[in-house]
C-alpha cells in the first residue's frame, strides 16, 4: 500500500506542477528544509538549497503576476506547454525518492500529469476570458495558485485526499474544455 501512495503522490505533485509550474519545485524544497513531511535525496535535494529557492520564487513570482493578467496567461500558458511537463517530471523524480517509488516510473507520471493539467487549462481558461471579458482570469489564476500549493502538500501529508482532489481537478478541466467547445461552436469556430 505504501508504493501505491508513494504513486500517488507523485501523481498529486505532478497534476499540481500543471497548474502552476513553479509552486510544487518550491514547496518541495521548502517542505524538504524545514518539515519532516518530505526528505528530498540527491541530486533533488539541491531544491532545498536557498539560491535554488530564490530563483525559483523570483521565476514563479513573475508568473504568479502575469497570470492574472488576460492576454499574457495565454502566452504563459503556451509557454507552460513546455515549463511545466519539465516541472511535473522534476517535482516527480524529486518526490520519488522521499516516498520510495522509481523515479523513472515517477517521471513519466510527472510529464504525463503536468502536461494534461497544463493542457486543459490553456483549453479550458479563454471560456472564461471570453465569457467574462478577463474579469475572472485573476480569481482563476489564485485558485489555481492556491489548488496547487495545497495539493503539494496534500501529496505527502494526505495522499488519498490529494487523489481525490486530483480526480476532481481532472473532471474540472474537462468540464472546462467542453465548455470551451461548445462556445466555438455557438460561435461558429469550432
Amino acid at each position: 500500500m505504501d508504493v501505491v501512495l508513494g504513486y500517488v503522490s507523485t501523481l498529486a505533485v505532478s497534476t499540481a506542477a500543471g497548474l502552476n509550474a513553479y509552486l510544487p519545485l518550491l514547496l518541495l524544497g521548502i517542505l524538504s528544509r524545514s518539515t519532516d513531511l518530505v526528505t528530498l535525496t540527491s541530486p533533488w535535494d539541491r531544491l532545498e538549497e536557498p539560491w535554488v529557492l530564490g530563483v525559483i520564487a523570483v521565476v514563479g513570482v513573475l508568473d504568479f503576476v502575469g497570470d492574472k493578467v488576460p492576454v499574457v496567461d495565454h502566452v504563459l500558458h503556451w509557454i507552460g506547454v513546455a515549463v511545466a511537463p519539465t516541472a511535473g517530471a522534476i517535482a516527480a523524480m524529486a518526490a520519488a525518492g522521499s516516498v520510495d517509488v522509481d523515479a523513472g516510473l515517477a517521471a513519466v507520471i510527472g510529464v504525463v500529469a503536468a502536461l494534461a493539467t497544463q493542457a486543459g487549462r490553456s483549453t479550458a481558461r479563454p471560456v472564461s476570458t471570453v465569457g467574462t471579458a478577463g474579469v475572472m482570469t485573476p480569481a482563476l489564476s489564485l485558485a489555481e495558485d492556491g489548488t496547487s500549493a495545497t495539493l503539494t502538500v496534500l501529496a505527502f501529508a494526505a495522499p488519498l485526499l490529494a487523489l481525490l482532489a486530483v480526480v476532481a481537478i481532472a473532471a474540472l478541466l474537462i468540464w472546462g474544455v467542453r465548455r470551451w467547445r461548445a462556445l466555438g461552436r455557438r460561435l461558429g469556430t469550432r
